[in-house]
């Protein structure tokens, strides 16, 4: 099977095409793991996929989706992700990723078991964004960007690889998707502004490339970088295929080794039919014929054969899964030959295969 092939990206090497999905858990405390994560984890760890990619990790207080978000943004929070990762590590071979974000306006929310899809009422913060614009009727209107402001975010992503670099992570991700901060700069929806970071297409991935650039100068050359982009907002008025391909044609000419690629999010409610099999395999496999560069994709992709014909038919190159692997963490191992099964089944579990 395709999808169990190796594939080496830079010095290393994925054991098959699979990768754990970042899925926010909303249980840190001060931005750190908690026993939940060490619990959920492991599990995924040993779950028979090559990548393992934490959830989004804010670079700084502003930059949270909820207040129990897992953050980057001290010396506190690399100590203890850093403990986090020599766990999984001790315990199994998959490589661990992390992935940096800014909420922009999507953040100061309820957690989403609470109030799924809300602003916070009580002890809620300030959110920004490129444009004071609303991402929702009943949502507050953020605080547009200035460019002292711009220049602190662009230092808060560069200090977020810098703590992660030294925590130990094997792949480092840039998040500009599902409707945060750097998704906010990059769509027409969210981005009106008339200075260098606003307008034409250049313009609105500025900041975008400002960061990735910094970002790769300091990043190990060995290890992996990548980025989650979307590839359509799903919206009319919105960013299209077009718009992802200038920017992911920027981000491989940068350096980065592969893009994720996603779509909608930049407003509650688009275009984007989620019940769909494989709902982002339409604009990754364009992103993929027309940039070459590496391409990871999620989206409702719970069948290893449909993953097989993705690969197969160079549509993708990486699949992710999230949601089968926690309703079933043996999955994978199911479906893998039985001399394969033995390399990545725990010596502990062997006996029940």
């Amino acid at each position: 099977m395709l999808s169990f092939k190796k594939i080496k990206i830079k010095k290393s090497i994925l054991k098959n095409r699979f990768v754990v999905s970042p899925m926010c858990q909303y249980s840190a405390k001060n931005g750190n793991p908690t026993a939940w994560h060490y619990f959920h984890l492991l599990k995924l760890a040993l779950s028979g996929a090559a990548l393992l990619m934490l959830e989004s990790t804010a670079i700084n207080n502003p930059g949270r989706i909820t207040n129990k978000d897992l953050s980057i943004k001290n010396k506190s929070n690399e100590k203890n992700l850093k403990k986090l990762l020599l766990f999984l590590k001790k315990n199994s071979d998959i490589k661990i990723g992390i992935q940096i974000t800014h909420s922009g306006r999507k953040g100061s929310a309820y957690i989403p078991w609470v109030k799924s899809n809300e602003p916070l009422k009580k002890n809620s913060w300030k959110t920004f964004a490129p444009s004071a614009i609303k991402r929702d009727k009943h949502w507050p209107k953020p605080t547009e960007l200035n460019l002292n402001q711009i220049n602190k975010i662009k230092k808060d992503f560069i200090k977020a690889a810098i703590r992660s670099k030294k925590a130990g992570f094997d792949c480092l991700e840039v998040h500009m998707a599902h409707g945060y901060l750097l998704h906010q700069f990059f769509s027409k929806i969210s981005n009106h502004r008339d200075d260098k970071y606003g307008g034409t297409l250049e313009n609105r991935t500025r900041l975008l490339v400002e960061i990735s650039k910094s970002i790769r100068k300091l990043w190990p050359k060995e290890k992996i970088l990548g980025a989650r982009i979307t590839g359509s907002d799903r919206l009319k008025n919105g960013n299209h295929v077009e718009d992802a391909i200038f920017l992911a044609k920027k981000l491989k000419k940068i350096g980065f080794d592969y893009i994720c690629v996603s779509s909608g999010g930049i407003l509650p409610k688009t275009n984007l039919k989620q019940k769909r099999r494989g709902y982002n395999v339409d604009v990754a496999k364009i992103l993929k014929k027309k940039t070459k560069i590496i391409i990871r994709t999620s989206g409702n992709i719970r069948d290893i054969n449909y993953a097989n014909f993705l690969i197969k038919n160079k549509f993708i190159d990486l699949v992710c899964m999230g949601r089968k692997l926690i309703s079933n963490p043996t999955y994978l191992i199911n479906y893998m030959e039985l001399n394969e099964k033995k390399k990545i089944i725990p010596n502990q579990y062997k006996r029940c295969f």
